[in-house]
C-alpha cells in the first residue's frame, strides 16, 4: 500500500495540474517594465514643472525688481504645458503620444535656448537648464518608448470579453475561471 494512487493520498484522478506560473509572471513583469516607462516621463515633467516655475520666482535682478518671469516670460508658459503634457502622456496613446514627445521635446529645447540666453543669476540659470534638461529627456522617452507605453484604460475588457491564447488547454481553464462549463456543447 505504499502506492499514493492506492492509499488515496495522492492527487485525485480528475485533478489537474496547476498551470505553470512563470508565464504569468513573466507576463506581469512585461506590463510592468512597460508602464515604468510612463511613470518616468510623469516624474520628469512635474520635476520640470517645478524646475521652471521655481525659476521664474526667483528674482534676476534686485535694482530693477525683475523675477524669473519677467526676464524669461516662457517660463510660466513652459511649466503649465509640463504639467498638461503629464495629462496628455497618460491619456494618449500610439502616434499621438509620439508626436506628443516631439512638442515636449522641442518646449525643452526652447526652454534650453531661453535658459542660456538669459541674463540673470546662475541659480536662475541652472534651474532653467535643468527643467528644459529634464523636459527635453520626458520628450526623447516619449518619442522613443511612446508608442509602446499603456494608454489609459488599457487594461480594462469589455464585459463578457473572451480572452483568447494560442494554447487550448489554457483556454479551457479559462473557461472554468469565468464559471463556463467547457464539456457543455450547446
Amino acid at each position: 500500500m505504499s502506492d499514493p494512487e492506492r492509499s488515496g493520498a495522492g492527487p485525485h484522478p480528475s485533478a489537474a495540474p496547476d498551470p505553470d506560473p512563470a508565464p504569468d509572471q513573466a507576463a506581469r513583469r512585461a506590463r510592468a517594465a512597460q508602464r515604468r516607462p510612463l511613470w518616468i516621463v510623469v516624474a520628469l515633467l512635474v520635476a520640470a514643472a517645478a524646475a521652471l516655475g521655481g525659476a521664474s520666482g526667483l528674482t534676476w535682478d534686485a535694482a530693477a525688481d525683475l523675477d524669473g518671469g519677467d526676464v524669461v516670460p516662457a517660463l510660466v508658459p513652459l511649466a503649465l504645458l509640463c504639467l498638461a503634457a503629464i495629462a496628455a502622456a497618460v491619456a494618449l496613446g500610439g502616434w499621438a503620444r509620439r508626436a506628443l514627445g516631439g512638442v515636449v521635446l522641442l518646449a525643452g529645447v526652447a526652454a534650453g535656448v531661453q535658459g542660456v540666453g538669459a541674463d540673470g543669476p546662475l541659480t536662475g540659470r541652472g534651474l532653467v537648464l535643468a527643467g528644459a534638461a529634464l523636459v527635453v529627456a520626458a520628450g526623447a522617452l516619449l518619442l522613443a518608448r511612446g508608442a509602446a507605453m499603456p494608454k489609459l484604460g488599457g487594461g480594462y475588457r469589455a464585459p463578457g470579453a473572451v480572452e483568447r491564447t494560442a494554447d487550448p488547454e489554457r483556454e479551457l481553464w479559462n473557461a472554468l475561471e469565468r464559471g463556463d462549463d467547457p464539456t457543455d456543447r450547446d
